[in-house]
């Protein structure tokens, strides 16, 4: 392991989670008040966005966050994407469900979320979802870095009938800096499994957020990520513990790393649009599996299969809605209004 770290933008950018509302790099983009509404069932906690929630909604996006988040830190972003979405088609009436993902945010809190902890049994809890509140399928699904192969997952269960003969698939994903095959060891620098080492030898009960962000600081990380992990703390009477349940995102990280989602890229369902959204100034990206994406992307369309898109998002690392969320606004709302239209 390497005795020193890069800097604080390439250990950002390495972390598969989305910044909290906190962050230093909290994304700065005016919407108008929208009605945000928490909820917590057996399944999976999430909040709605919704413009207009006295009206019955015309289409439905699930976003997922990646490693150590939550569907708060795509709050800011997704008010935005309704707004847009509302300027540029009155007619639509978009919800936004942002779900807290298995042992991830208040849905750590939730019992009944058992082993095995993987990216196909986070999918699953999407499902049960969807039947536990009686809500029609989703329209779109949104993954970003470790909620991208969620969705994939997700759609590609959807297809094989694994959720029954109810679950229609999605008409699009959107799969947002995330590598759709394995990731390399030999890829990795090892700067994630550093952090998630350090939070696993701290103990379960600790004495203050203070205490956490000194105890990161002292070890040689950055003052923001130090921050950013402070973020993630919840209080129990007179200490703080993580607001996840540190081992099994240990063990969802693991997953993520081996679940291999080219098979569904090279032959997605019909009627399904996957869209890649690489950052430009990402590090995760590999030359080989770029040409792989343009490759699809610019096959020629069959009437049996859908397609791939790829869009490379400018001006922006790993966390794409807080380093440039007007340019990912323009990519997705066009193509969000197209798959409601179609």
């Amino acid at each position: 392991m390497a005795a020193s770290l890069r800097a604080s933008s390439s250990l950002r950018s390495r972390l598969l989670s989305s910044s909290s509302g906190c962050s230093p790099w909290r994304l700065l983009l005016s919407s108008p008040v929208h009605s945000v509404t928490s909820q917590q069932t057996e399944t999976l906690a999430f909040d709605e966005i919704q413009l207009s929630p006295e009206k019955p909604p015309t289409a439905t996006a699930f976003v997922l966050h990646g490693l150590l988040g939550s569907g708060r830190n795509w709050r800011s972003f997704s008010r935005a994407l309704v707004s847009e979405l509302h300027n540029r088609s009155p007619s639509d009436e978009w919800r936004m469900v942002l779900v807290d993902l298995r042992n991830h945010g208040r849905s750590a809190g939730i019992k009944g979320f058992g082993p095995p902890h993987n990216i196909s049994t986070a999918a699953k809890d999407l499902a049960d979802l969807v039947k536990a509140r009686g809500w029609p399928w989703p329209d779109v699904v949104v993954g970003h870095s470790m909620g991208g192969k969620v969705a994939l997952d997700f759609a590609e269960s959807c297809s094989r009938g694994v959720y029954g003969d109810s679950a229609d698939l999605p008409k699009q994903l959107w799969v947002l800096d995330s590598v759709p095959g394995q990731v390399e060891t030999d890829n990795s620098d090892g700067e994630v499994e550093r952090v998630l080492q350090t939070l696993a030898s701290l103990p379960s009960s600790l004495p203050s957020r203070k205490w956490v962000v000194d105890h990161m600081l002292s070890l040689g990380f950055s003052k923001s990520l130090s921050e950013w992990i402070g973020s993630n703390l919840k209080k129990d009477n007179d200490h703080v513990t993580w607001a996840f349940d540190l081992q099994a995102a240990i063990d969802m990280f693991s997953s993520y790393r081996e679940r291999d989602y080219w098979a569904l890229l090279e032959h997605p369902p019909k009627d399904l649009e996957i869209a890649i959204v690489q950052a430009e100034h990402s590090d995760r990206w590999v030359p080989d599996d770029v040409q792989r994406l343009k490759a699809l992307a610019r096959r020629e369309s069959k009437t049996d299969i859908g397609k791939v898109s790829l869009h490379v998002l400018p001006n922006s690392g790993h966390w794409v809605h807080v380093d440039n969320p007007k340019g990912l606004l323009e990519i997705m709302v066009p193509n969000f209004l197209s798959a409601v239209q179609n």
